[in-house]
């Protein structure tokens, strides 16, 4: 009885796969470093946006108790930090188990650097954030970049690329790819909506995280190719 065999993902050509991580990765980071300049020296029409969004949001935020503890909820457990570094330990625990060290190393530093980026960065920045006579939320630390949609960013793009890269089903890449967006975008409403961060905040937030995972993953893609290299260039010597 033949039994049919899974299709695998198709595969991308390693050199096109630098290059287009690359140069996604340049331009996510001149984008940030644009917004990063805007937002330093208060650029009055960004200031006036990110205004008239928090303006619009807070009075829907005050009047609409029950939406606003299910915002809560999702904001501060479904897509907290916390919770989207658990998500990353998992995919790391799934790579520990096939002994994929240097992945796992990959992961866990990208993460972390994320991590180091966003608080550098706020306190250079000194940004106030948001400020209400009747808050519905409250946060910590100065408000550019967001923390929220940096985490979700970091984590989501790492989860899609790990999928890829370990040929995955092109259904549970794209599966993922939809959970990631609803996560990112979903996070970055929810932080607005509750007025503890301004609109370029967010949007900082994500071009920051994408940046980060583009760049990443170029780097490991440029580290295992020379990596392979030298180990043919050693088998060629020892014939």
């Amino acid at each position: 009885m033949h039994v049919p065999t899974r299709p695998a993902a198709p595969a991308v050509p390693p050199r096109l796969a630098r290059t287009t991580g690359k140069r996604a990765g340049a331009v996510l980071c001149v984008m940030f470093l644009a917004l990063l300049a805007l937002v330093a020296c208060e650029w009055g029409p960004l200031v006036s946006l990110d205004r008239w969004v928090a303006d619009g949001l807070h009075p829907v935020a005050v009047g609409h108790h029950g939406w606003t503890r299910f915002v809560h909820w999702l904001s501060d457990r479904l897509w907290d930090p916390w919770t989207m570094r658990a998500v990353l330990a998992v995919a790391a625990l799934w790579l520990l188990r096939r002994r994929e060290w240097l992945l796992v190393a990959w992961v866990a530093g990208t993460s972390a650097l994320g991590t180091v980026l966003q608080q550098l960065l706020k306190a250079a920045v000194d940004r106030d954030r948001p400020r209400w006579p009747d808050p519905v939320a409250v946060a910590s630390y100065q408000a550019f970049p967001s923390g929220h949609a940096l985490t979700a960013t970091v984590t989501c793009g790492l989860v899609v690329w790990l999928l890829w890269l370990r040929r995955v089903r092109p259904a549970g890449i794209r599966t993922a790819l939809v959970v990631g967006a609803v996560s990112v975008v979903g996070v970055g409403f929810t932080r607005l909506y509750l007025g503890v961060h301004w609109l370029s905040d967010v949007v900082g937030g994500w071009l920051l995280g994408a940046a980060l995972v583009a760049g990443s993953a170029w780097a490991y893609d440029a580290v295992t190719a020379r990596r392979a290299a030298a180990g043919d260039g050693l088998e060629d010597t020892r014939k």
